[in-house]
């Protein structure tokens, strides 16, 4: 038994001295043999982090299949002083002079990082090319360091910002801020976590790589790729649309999108005003997307969604009229025509083409209030879209649960209920998807670094609408384009065009009613009618010098139409 045990504490005692052994000679390797290494990698670890920075491509999808960089990493470097070596002697003001006349500097700041003789490492410059580094070697300046430096870049400037977002620093982190960069984050970032057992293992399992080197806590990350819907030329001509109508018309905001209303593809998303995501951002004012953060009364776009509801209930048909007196009296309040005018015998048709808020009114009221708030409340007006960006907002509809008439009323044409641009999109979208509810998205497949590639699938959308119902209102707001749209002269001779315009007076702050000079113009069309490709919806925020959205919109919208249609090489359809 002794000797049994003595065998035991021998055999302890020898592995320990053997483990004991093995940390000694990693050791004395770590501080000795490779001393100057480690010592070279804790220095540069003082630098700023973009030395080691790495993140994910964005990409933007062309229509001819190509991909083009949207946010990517770009390389140069970062200039920099260790006072700590200067020498006594030197002349700062000359020092100063000499980098100057190759990279503006600030003189009193220069000056002041080289007094800092106590310091070992204070940047003066970052993000140089390659050529401005060259010069600054060659002036041989002592303590000069130039390190790699590799940053966010984003190559199309301002293109898409809303969409993208931007990636910057959240109090004392870098991350992705807004947009894409943001809601993707996870698969973007290329952060490497280090924690002292990974370090311990680093170090006994060999020294021929970095430390950081595919560390992340023992797991293997999922980093990827985005892959978006955005097709750049489309968000250009948007983009160039939006800030021609935001500078005509002095708008408060103004904004926009393009859909494929059967897909839910986004081929392009813009507000105004905008903001360069690859440059400091001086205000927050821009950085949020109003596009899904914000909610607005849209007006009479909405009065598609009440019509169509009627007739897919079979409360009316194409051919139902009602007597139109220009107003209607409900629960002690009058709702009016935008022009205040009786117009007779009228048609469902003509509700549309004369955008009268009395026939919409008679339209849920055929339909019954229950029904009404059922087809709305389907049509995802009060839910989050799904759509991949962050921080998106559900419309406010209260007035569909109340139990007065005349919220419903307000509502079924697009008063007392705000809803987003993209959800109003999405809402709008049933109309020409064949009645169906869409989940509009920005990224179609993320390409991983170290798994197959991923299609993003969008699960089929739930039917709102019967399909003859959806081809019914279809036909109707290609008439409005046609017969009523600035008087059909903006009617296109090969293609039919479904579209609807709004505007809707603007609430004021705390439920004190409506101002009477502040109005939100929309505008909404797909086409071609006979199988829709495109969706677009636009907006304008207190546009001045004019009434209505037809004399605001109509050219961008028919802008952005006959380019799609080129662009795509869209077939006729008539």
């Amino acid at each position: 038994m002794e000797i049994n045990f003595r065998r035991r504490t021998g055999l302890i005692s020898f592995f320990f001295i053997l483990l004991a052994g093995t940390m000694v000679a990693k050791l004395f390797f770590v501080q000795v043999v490779r001393g100057e290494y480690y010592r070279e990698l804790s220095t540069k670890q003082t630098a700023p982090t973009q030395n080691i920075f790495d993140r994910g491509t964005i990409f933007f999808s062309r229509a001819d299949g190509d991909e083009l960089a949207a946010a990517t990493i770009k390389s140069g470097f970062t200039l920099a002083i260790k006072p700590n070596l200067l020498p006594a002697n030197l002349d700062r003001e000359n020092f100063y002079h000499q980098l100057n006349a190759i990279i503006p500097l600030e003189k009193n700041l220069v000056l002041e990082k080289l007094a800092l003789t106590q310091d070992p490492y204070e940047v003066l410059a970052t993000r140089l090319d390659k050529a401005t580094a060259d010069k600054i070697t060659k002036l041989k300046l002592p303590a000069i360091e130039l390190a790699d430096d590799r940053w966010r870049f984003y190559p199309a400037g301002a293109l898409a910002a809303h969409a993208l977002g931007f990636f910057g620093y959240d109090g004392n982190v870098l991350r992705g801020r807004y947009g894409l960069e943001r809601y993707y984050e996870e698969v973007l970032t290329r952060e490497k976590k280090l924690s002292f057992a990974s370090f311990f293992a680093t170090v006994f399992s060999g020294l021929s790589e970095p430390l950081t080197k595919g560390l992340t806590n023992g797991e293997e990350k999922e980093e990827g790729d985005l892959i978006t819907t955005i097709e750049p030329e489309v968000q250009a001509v948007l983009e160039t649309e939006l800030a021609g109508l935001a500078t005509r018309y002095q708008t408060k905001s103004a904004g926009g999108l393009v859909l494929d209303p059967v897909t839910g593809e986004v081929l392009a998303l813009a507000a105004w005003p905008e903001f360069d995501p690859g440059k400091r951002q001086e205000t927050l004012e821009a950085l949020g997307n109003p596009i899904v953060e914000r909610v607005f009364e849209m007006g009479s776009i909405i009065k598609p969604l009440t019509v169509a509801a009627a007739l897919d209930a079979t409360a009316i048909t194409t051919a139902t009229t009602y007597q139109d007196q220009g107003s209607i009296n409900l629960n002690g309040l009058t709702i009016k025509n935008y022009d205040g005018k009786a117009h007779g015998t009228v048609t469902m048709q003509e509700v549309l083409n004369k955008s009268l808020n009395t026939g919409a009114v008679f339209a849920m009221q055929k339909l019954g209030k229950q029904a009404f708030r059922d087809y709305f409340l389907a049509y995802g007006l009060g839910e989050k879209t799904g759509i991949d960006l962050p921080s998106e907002v559900r419309g406010l509809v209260r007035n569909l649960q109340s139990d007065e008439e005349v919220d419903l009323a307000s509502a079924s044409f697009g008063q007392g209920i705000a809803t987003s641009p993209i959800g109003t999109a999405r809402a709008l979208a049933v109309l020409a998807s064949g009645g169906k509810l869409i989940t509009p998205h920005l990224v179609k497949k993320i390409s991983y670094r170290h798994r197959p590639d991923e299609v993003i699938e969008i699960p089929k959308g739930k039917q709102i609408l019967k399909p003859e119902t959806a081809t019914e209102i279809t036909n109707m707001l290609v008439r409005v384009v046609d017969e009523a749209l600035l008087g059909g002269t903006v009617k296109l001779e090969h293609h039919q065009v479904a579209a609807k315009t709004g505007t809707a007076q603007i609430a004021k702050p705390g439920g004190g009613g409506y101002y009477e000079d502040r109005f939100l113009h929309s505008f909404f069309g797909y086409f071609p009618a006979s199988k829709p490709r495109f969706l677009i919806l636009i907006y304008a925020e207190e546009p001045k010098g004019v009434s209505y959205a037809a004399n605001t919109l109509t050219a961008p919208f028919i802008n952005l139409t006959k380019f799609l249609l080129n662009y795509y090489k869209i077939a006729p359809d008539r």
